[in-house]
């Protein structure tokens, strides 16, 4: 059976295709046809793929990492978070996700949505490859001894790239700083040896994984250029030299600016310590990003969302952010939220377009997002689509056939 929604205007991920009238079956859309306007002010773009989450948190009040939440709720239960999360998520327009720094309730939830068990979005799970008293292992306060996993050596990284290949992660996460939320480290420190991290990245490109470098300064970001990540996540320290190599490249960058905000502003509940490092992170960041979206650097949409800090829609918020921090027009903010966040982590033969043969995720909106990016609000959003099934919403009166 082929639903359709007929005579909408559309923007399929890169440009603008007019009215047309699209047909899907399951999660595959099968036609894309031109046609007349039957849905005046309604248009219809590719769901979002927000690149950097962290959905290991309660859905009930966003306690994570740094609270004793993780620490003392079974997986079993943090599933349930997990799935409640993403779908939330998906219901305001975010139908792809990528955990970063995953664990294997992540991984198993991924799984549950692409094997139908729960309907939710696409989930990607990237697997932490850090050091003793690095950033991803200070997440966990250091006097509690049942820890995550991590690797100080060359073929330490390589034995834990392969046991995260074995639990079926889609990636790799490295860090090559300090960071805010980790508990008695510095935003400048080092985060394992070169020899460490190009362990990592060669035996992560082995198995066929893309590897994501987080990293706050301009040393991390020369880091991860160095080693061959896939990705740098956060590159607040980014200086002026470096516009060319990341260029040069195309290497995707994830901002996560609402995230920095709010916690350099003092949120309640944020840690002293966090606040400080915060606002030395976003001290310059303004600046440089603006910089850096006028020399072309490859943004994509990454948030850190994690329900507390960047809720659920607020992944809107920061594309209309990312639009005013780069420079941008409109439509080159949305592109990348939508086609171009799919290709940087390797599914853009699966999402982010809509293109015949592609996945059925979809957003219908009131107003225009790709001529103006204001029309991207939640409260415009009339109907999500994810893997081809209505998950939030309903489809315009006359645009279901």
């Amino acid at each position: 059976m082929t639903d359709t929604i007929t005579g909408i205007s559309t923007w399929d991920g890169e440009r603008s295709l007019g009215a047309v009238t699209i047909g899907w079956s399951g999660d595959r859309i099968e036609s894309v046809t031109a046609a007349t306007d039957a849905l005046p002010g309604y248009s219809l773009i590719p769901g979002l793929v927000d690149t950097h989450v962290h959905l290991d948190t309660s859905v009930l009040d966003g306690r994570g990492p740094g609270d004793a939440w993780p620490l003392v709720t079974p997986d079993a239960e943090k599933a349930m978070h997990v799935a409640a999360h993403a779908q939330r998520f998906a219901a305001h327009g975010v139908t792809t996700l990528r955990d970063l720094a995953a664990t294997p309730v992540q991984m198993a939830v991924g799984r549950a949505f692409d094997q139908g068990v729960l309907q939710g979005p696409r989930l990607l799970s990237d697997g932490p490859v850090g050091m003793t008293a690095g950033h991803g292992d200070l997440f966990t306060p250091p006097r509690f001894r049942d820890r995550p996993p991590v690797a100080d050596s060359p073929d330490e990284c390589r034995r834990l790239v392969r046991q995260w290949a074995r639990e079926g992660a889609h990636g790799i996460k490295i860090y090559t700083s300090g960071g805010i939320f980790s508990m008695g480290d510095r935003v400048g420190w080092r985060n394992q040896t070169r020899a460490e991290l190009e362990a990592t990245v060669d035996e992560a490109h082995a198995l066929g994984m893309l590897v994501a470098a987080h990293s706050h300064t301009a040393e991390g970001i020369d880091i991860a250029l160095a080693v061959g990540a896939d990705s740098i996540e956060h590159a607040t320290g980014v200086l002026p030299e470096q516009f060319d190599r990341l260029v040069a490249a195309n290497i995707p960058v994830s901002p996560t600016l609402i995230i920095n905000d709010v916690v350099a502003a003092g949120l309640e509940g944020v840690r002293e310590d966090a606040t400080a490092k915060a606002r030395e992170v976003v001290g310059g960041r303004d600046p440089a990003f603006l910089a850096a979206g006028r020399a072309g650097v490859r943004f994509v949409l990454g948030t850190d969302a994690n329900g507390r800090f960047v809720r659920h829609g607020e992944q809107l918020r920061e594309v209309r952010m990312m639009a005013a921090a780069f420079d941008w027009t409109a439509e080159r903010a949305l592109i990348a939220a939508t086609s171009d966040a799919a290709d940087s982590i390797g599914l853009g033969a699966t999402v982010g377009r809509i293109t015949v043969g592609l996945g059925a995720d979809f957003v219908i909106v009131r107003g225009r997002p790709w001529e103006d990016i204001a029309d991207l609000a939640v409260e415009n959003i009339q109907a999500v689509v994810s893997r081809g099934r209505l998950i939030a919403g309903s489809l315009p009166v006359g645009g279901a056939a």
